[in-house]
């Protein structure tokens, strides 16, 4: 199943975060280990039009249309546009950055934000955005 909305390209990044996920489990494990948070996403695209995925790193591993899994509500919400998005995965901007410029806005645990970065480093590799 791809995760990719043709209107946001930088969606194909998740199906990179998903397949890395799920191509190593020692991998997996570590990645929940040092996250154990929800992570949402939604992103604007040039249209303004937005769209939402989910990063479960608290219980499966695993990334997904939505702002959580079903049962589940995230624990911390970023909304940025899927441009700024494209350059985050791509390592062409940071997280800090965009936050300090008011292009990344967040909503709930501030602190697990930052538990997210090492595994968008991770998908960088495969991502070709």
């Amino acid at each position: 199943m791809s995760l990719k909305i043709d209107s946001h390209p930088s969606s194909a990044a998740f199906d990179v975060i998903n397949e890395t996920l799920q191509a190593n489990e020692a991998s997996r494990k570590d990645a929940i280990n040092q996250a154990k948070a929800i992570f949402a996403f939604n992103l604007k695209n040039t249209s303004g039009e937005e769209a939402s995925w989910y990063l479960d790193l608290k219980n499966k591993g695993e990334v997904g249309q939505g702002l959580a899994p079903a049962g589940s509500k995230a624990d911390v919400t970023l909304s940025l546009s899927d441009n700024d998005f494209a350059q985050l995965v791509s390592g062409k901007a940071n997280a800090q950055r965009l936050f300090m410029g008011g292009k990344l806005k967040i909503k709930g645990n501030i602190m697990k934000a930052t538990k997210m970065e090492p595994i968008l480093k991770k998908a960088q590799v495969g991502a070709k955005l």
